[in-house]
């Protein structure tokens, strides 16, 4: 389902993008090329003066939430995973190259590029730099908690680059469809 929202803005979807029919989509949404979103994601931009942009290349996997509270966006910049069940919710920025694992929550944030957050992590009210790890149950909600984080490995690296390239050949597939 891809609607306005109560203000009349209306989602903007590249033609090159893969959107699944069981998608809801609401709002001020942009969503750039070649962004692949799976089953039963939802991305909201429905409370006032909310937006919500995804930039290409970009893909938002299986019960995946994005909201943006009123007067809030979210920023979801190219190349990056957005795994099953993962809740982004704004005000929030994932900088490029980034993964968020597996039912982990992303809120009132900022994070750099070539971040990977693992699964089930919790990333709040903090801003994390550039190639760090946060790995699986983590709760990071403080500025002791980020300067702990470690460096990405380059097993790590490799692991989200090929999520990418898969979810982007998916994208061709079903477009071809």
């Amino acid at each position: 389902m891809i609607r306005k929202n109560p203000n009349g803005d209306y989602p903007q979807i590249d033609n090159t993008a893969y959107i699944d029919p069981t998608t809801v989509i609401i709002g001020k949404v942009r969503i750039g090329k070649n962004v692949f979103v799976g089953p039963q994601a939802v991305i909201r931009a429905d409370e006032p003066n909310s937006s919500i942009t995804i930039k290409d290349n970009c893909n938002i996997q299986d019960r995946a939430i994005i909201h943006a509270l009123e007067g809030t966006s979210v920023l979801i910049e190219e190349n990056t995973s957005l795994t099953r069940g993962c809740i982004i919710h704004g005000p929030c920025k994932i900088s490029r190259n980034c993964f968020i694992g597996f039912g982990s929550v992303v809120f009132n944030a900022e994070v750099g590029k070539d971040v990977i957050i693992t699964h089930l992590v919790v990333v709040e009210g903090v801003n994390i730099l550039p190639e760090r790890v946060v790995r699986s149950s983590q709760l990071i909600n403080s500025v002791a908690g980020v300067r702990e984080l470690n460096g990405v490995d380059k097993k790590l690296k490799e692991f989200t680059e090929k999520i990418v390239k898969a979810n982007l050949d998916l994208a061709k597939r079903y477009k071809n469809e």
